[in-house]
C-alpha cells in the first residue's frame, strides 16, 4: 500500500478549521482507495512568528521538501500588520514559495449549477463557466529588485526573464491541451517593456503547441471581459500581480471566494491551498466554508500524488453535498436545505466521498 507524506501548514485565523476538514475528507478516500497518508504539522505565518520569532522557520522548509506535497490553510491577520515587513506572515509565504520553487499557480474557477444564483452576475452569463488561471508565482513585481522606500517615495521593480516566462507558458499550454485548447495571455505590453518580453516569449512557446489557439489581452481589458463574458476564456496565462488580482476576481463568478482551490507547482513539491485568506474575523466560530480547502486536497491528489480516482470522488462528493442543499453560512441564502457548520460540511463531504462509486 502506498503511503504519502503530507506536510500540513494550518496557519492563522480559520486555517486550522478548514485544514482539519480537508484531512477528514482525505482520510475517507484514502481508506476506500487503499493508500495511506502520514501527516506532519509545521508552522508558518503569524503563529510561527509568535512561537519562533520567524514567519517561516527552517523546520517548515525542511519538512516540506521531504514531503510528497504540502496542504496549506491561510495566514495573516491584523495582529501582525505592524511588524517589520520581513517578519510579517505574508513575507514568510513569499519566501516559502521561492524556497520550494513553485513557480506555477493553477487556479480553476468553475460555477456550480446549484449555486448559479450565488454570483452577482446574471445566470446566463456564468452558467457553464470553467476556466483556469495560470499565474506565475515567484517572479514579477513581488520579487523584483531593486525595491525599497524612503520618507517620500516607495519603489518596486517588475522583472521577468525569458526562462521564467518560458516555463510558466509551457504549464499553461499543457493545461490547455487537456481542456479546450485555448490560451489567452494577459499582459500590459502597450506600456510595459517587461510585458513586451513576456508576449514575445509566449508566442515562441506557442509554436510548440500548434493545436492550441493563442490570443493576447491587456490586463485592464481582461478584468472587464472576465465580468462581461467569462465563458470566452479557457486558460488565462499571466504574471504574478496580474494573476493575483484576476484570479480573485474570477472567484466571485462562483459567488464565494470560499469555494475555489489552487495548486502551486514547479519543482519537486507542490503546495495546495484555498485562494482565500485567513478571515480572522470569523475564526473559531465554525462558520468558515471548507470547500475551497477540500477542493485543494483534491487537486493535491490529482496533481501531486496521481490518485485520480480519489480526487474524482472528492469532486463528486462536493457536487453532491451542494446538490442536496447543504450550505455553510457564506452561501446559505442560495437554495439551502440545511445550513452547516464548518465541521458538519466536512463530515458530509467525507461521507459522500467514502460512499462514492466513481
Amino acid at each position: 500500500m502506498a503511503t504519502y507524506k503530507i506536510a500540513l501548514i494550518k496557519g492563522d485565523g480559520i486555517g486550522p478549521e478548514i485544514i482539519d476538514e480537508a484531512v477528514k475528507v482525505l482520510d475517507a478516500v484514502a481508506s476506500t482507495n487503499g493508500f495511506g497518508i502520514k501527516y506532519k504539522e509545521v508552522l508558518m505565518g503569524g503563529i510561527a512568528y509568535d512561537v519562533f520569532g520567524d514567519p517561516l522557520p527552517q523546520e517548515t522548509i525542511t519538512t516540506a521538501m521531504e514531503s510528497d506535497a504540502v496542504l496549506f490553510g491561510a495566514i495573516g491577520g491584523e495582529k501582525w500588520d505592524n511588524l517589520p515587513r520581513e517578519k510579517r506572515p505574508e513575507s514568510g509565504l513569499l519566501r516559502f514559495r521561492k524556497e520550494l520553487g513553485v513557480f506555477a499557480n493553477l487556479r480553476p474557477a468553475t460555477v456550480f449549477d446549484e449555486l448559479i444564483n450565488a454570483s452577482s452576475l446574471k445566470p446566463e452569463i456564468i452558467k457553464g463557466v470553467d476556466l483556469m488561471v495560470v499565474r506565475e508565482l515567484i517572479g514579477g513585481i513581488y520579487f523584483g529588485e531593486p525595491k525599497g522606500r524612503d520618507e517620500n517615495k516607495g519603489w518596486n521593480t517588475m522583472v521577468y526573464t525569458r526562462s521564467e516566462v518560458n516555463r510558466i507558458a509551457h504549464v499553461a499550454f499543457k493545461s490547455a491541451m487537456e481542456r479546450d485548447k485555448r490560451v489567452c495571455s494577459i499582459d500590459k505590453a502597450n506600456v510595459l517593456d517587461v510585458s513586451q518580453l513576456w508576449r514575445e516569449e509566449v508566442e515562441e512557446v506557442a509554436k510548440e503547441y500548434p493545436e492550441v489557439q493563442l490570443t493576447h489581452m491587456y490586463v485592464d481589458n481582461a478584468a472587464m471581459q472576465l465580468i462581461r463574458d467569462p465563458k470566452q476564456f479557457d486558460v488565462m496565462l499571466t504574471g504574478n500581480i496580474f494573476g493575483d488580482i484576476l484570479s480573485d476576481e474570477a472567484s466571485m463568478l462562483s459567488g464565494s471566494i470560499g469555494l475555489l482551490p489552487s495548486a502551486s507547482v514547479g519543482n519537486k513539491v507542490g503546495v495546495f491551498e484555498p485562494i482565500h485568506g485567513s478571515a480572522p474575523d470569523i475564526a473559531g466560530q465554525g462558520i468558515a466554508n471548507p470547500i475551497a480547502t477540500i477542493s485543494s486536497a483534491s487537486m493535491m491528489l490529482r496533481y501531486a500524488l496521481n490518485e485520480i480516482e480519489a480526487a474524482d470522488k472528492i469532486d463528486a462528493a462536493i457536487a453532491k453535498a451542494l446538490s442536496e442543499g447543504y450550505r455553510t453560512k457564506d452561501i446559505s441564502m442560495y437554495d439551502a436545505k440545511e445550513v452547516c457548520s464548518t465541521s458538519e460540511m466536512g463530515s458530509i463531504i467525507a461521507n459522500y466521498a467514502a460512499q462514492c462509486k466513481h
